[in-house]
């Protein structure tokens, strides 16, 4: 039996899928979230999360975390498409430019941080399975980057506490490259 397709919902900020089945949607009319000091972000979801994986476009301007130092029982994925980001894995810092993939097996400690004089862009893909094992760390390196936790907390209300509530947006000229 042929899977549907999803019907899009139109948003004050953006398309949505509206229920299941599958989608194309561009990014740029997307809906989006906007993390303040943690950037912005598409996950392209609807009201439901994806069962099975979890994807993000994220825009990052220099300095601006994607989330917290943290591990989890889950792998992720991270690849750099546009601009330079800084990795803090394991407690050392590497640097990452444009089509430069970061593999994060279950349990490795990271973050990324936008880096460079233009933002960057990072596809992010992990898989879903909820919060068990989640561990956001005090690593030295990333407290000195203002990407993490001063003491180690497994609640994400707790860690992410200092910062504002993320809004929802529409996609600002300018974040992502124009379509050819």
């Amino acid at each position: 039996m042929p899977i549907p397709e999803a019907p899009h919902r139109t948003t004050k900020y953006g398309l949505a899928p509206d229920g299941e089945g599958w989608f194309v949607v561009n990014a740029q009319e997307a809906r989006w979230r906007d993390y303040g000091p943690l950037g912005k972000g598409c996950n392209f979801e609807g009201k439901r999360p994806f069962k099975q994986l979890g994807i993000n476009l994220n825009v990052l301007a220099p300095g601006e975390s994607l989330g917290l130092y943290h591990r989890e029982n889950h792998q992720e994925g991270f690849l750099v498409l546009a601009g330079e980001c800084l990795l803090v894995v394991e407690g050392e810092e590497r640097r990452l430019q444009a089509w430069d993939f970061f593999h994060s097996p279950a349990g490795t400690a990271h973050v990324i941080i936008g880096a460079g004089e233009t933002p960057a862009i990072v596809l992010a893909i992990g898989a879903r399975g909820g919060r068990k094992g989640l561990a956001y760390l005090p690593d030295p390196v990333a407290v000195a980057h203002g990407a993490a936790v001063e003491v180690e907390t497994s609640s994400p209300g707790e860690a992410y506490a200092r910062f504002p509530r993320s809004t929802r947006t529409r996609c600002e000229e300018g974040w992502l490259p124009e379509r050819s």
